[in-house]
């Protein structure tokens, strides 16, 4: 398989998705309250903000993983439910430890009773610089070789509804320019929300780019971005879109602590 053809095939039917009016709680504290926000059918949105403000809490409510909201509602535009249609990718790489790589990539195929598409791993697995690695168990990998297999077993998922939680952190950075561009064009036609501490990769991924500040928390659209991802961040318009976006981050007082 080359870096622009893989098993995941667009297949058109990617919603948009719908968080209105969500409150949350976690404690005593209100994490964030009557926050609303639009994930648009089959672009990528970036979600930027400091750690604990709560961005990873939304991604996993719109994963169906998270505790019940005290009020609002989380719905796909077509109005069909987004169970079954949401592949989730933690912080964490969650590779079950006494599982091959192959194994933890089709782990979600054989946990459904569906065929496992072993060849189809197998590209994935060359695309992400984990050829002839297939066979090893996650102890004996590194970091970055753990947060490759959790990326392939999501992209293997081949899900309309992709959720991401810093999925390029462990990465050194050119293997995360190499993934971000892998990621970019393997998730056409998806609806994504990648949540990162990144502005650069914000600018390299995102349609959209939205800006989570306060507490309770709020969310801002920073900015719409022209063209396809995965962006050239040496060029021109990359670079004077990140500029723009780190100007809006320091007047949004959102600057502190991105990259921690």
């Amino acid at each position: 398989m080359s870096d622009s053809e893989g098993p995941l095939a667009v297949d058109g039917r990617a919603p948009d998705v719908h968080v209105r009016g969500a409150t949350l709680r976690h404690g005593d504290s209100v994490l964030f309250e009557d926050l609303s926000v639009t994930l648009a059918a089959g672009e990528i949105t970036c979600l930027l903000g400091v750690s604990g403000i709560g961005k990873s809490s939304l991604l996993k409510l719109v994963a169906g993983l998270g505790p019940a909201l005290e009020r609002g509602t989380i719905e796909a535009g077509d109005g069909r439910p987004l169970k079954g249609r949401i592949a989730y990718m933690d912080q964490r790489d969650l590779l079950l430890p006494w599982l091959s790589v192959l194994d933890n990539v089709t782990l979600g195929a054989r946990l459904r009773g569906d065929h496992a598409d072993g060849d189809g791993a197998r590209s994935l697995l060359r695309d992400v610089g984990l050829a002839g690695r297939e066979n090893d168990l996650p102890a004996v990998l590194s970091g970055g070789m753990r947060q490759r297999t959790a990326l392939a077993r999501t992209l293997m998922e081949d899900r309309p509804v992709v959720l991401m939680d810093e999925p390029f952190s462990a990465l050194d950075a050119l293997t995360r320019l190499h993934l971000q561009d892998l990621a970019g064009r393997l998730l056409t036609g998806r609806t994504v929300l990648l949540v990162t501490h990144d502005p650069i990769e914000a600018v390299r991924l995102g349609h959209r780019i939205h800006i989570m500040t306060g507490l309770p928390a709020r969310i801002a659209t920073a900015m719409t971005l022209s063209g396809e991802p995965p962006r050239d961040p040496t060029r021109e318009e990359a670079t004077a879109r990140y500029r723009e976006l780190m100007g809006y981050l320091g007047q949004s007082g959102a600057v502190a602590g991105l990259g921690k």
